[in-house]
């Protein structure tokens, strides 16, 4: 018969989350995971079968925290105003700690770019697409803009979302607001 568990699964992938967050997912360890989490390897495997099961826990477990940033901006109907909140909103979650980490999945979409973890891999697609259709959608509320051009401005923009992803693991919240800024002086 099983062992109960002695820990809350919730719990400790927050804490393997911000593990990956930090270094991740080809630097973080399982040594380095067991240590964070509070739980042995056999804890580990046996709740998440393995390291990728970890981190993919730990992606949807960092979802569900930008999840009201995401509905928000879903929901908003200001067009590219709702789009430069967006950016706003999704890097005030990097200046709340100790240390800026970026975004999560940013990071992982750049890590995993060329990687052949097939399941993962399509997650970051997917994240990446739905957020293009909605700056697509926000930008066509406009309604002076032709296609080629909202689809310029959306790839621009998206681009522009990773750069800022990027950049707020260590620029400061003063040069993210100016290139926030910038950015939607040419849209």
């Amino acid at each position: 018969m099983p062992r109960p568990k002695t820990y809350n699964e919730q719990e400790v992938i927050e804490k393997a989350m911000n593990v990956f967050w930090k270094n991740g997912y080809e630097t973080t360890s399982m040594q380095m995971l067991e240590k964070e989490m509070g739980i042995n390897k056999f804890s580990i495997y046996s709740s998440f079968g393995n390291k990728q099961g970890v981190f993919l826990e730990s992606l949807k477990c960092y979802k569900a925290k930008v999840s009201a940033i995401f509905e928000k901006f879903k929901n908003a109907s200001n067009g590219v105003d709702d789009i430069k909140q967006f950016f706003y909103d999704s890097i005030s979650v990097n200046y709340n700690g100790d240390y800026q980490k970026g975004c999560f999945v940013t990071n992982t979409y750049n890590e995993f770019a060329d990687s052949e973890v097939q399941e993962i891999k399509e997650q970051m697609c997917s994240f990446m697409d739905n957020l293009k259709g909605l700056i697509i959608e926000k930008l066509e509320i406009d309604g002076t803009k032709d296609k080629e051009t909202i689809m310029q401005q959306a790839n621009f923009l998206l681009l522009a979302k990773h750069g800022l992803a990027a950049a707020s693991r260590v620029n400061s919240q003063q040069e993210i607001e100016d290139y926030i800024e910038m950015t939607f002086k040419s849209i």
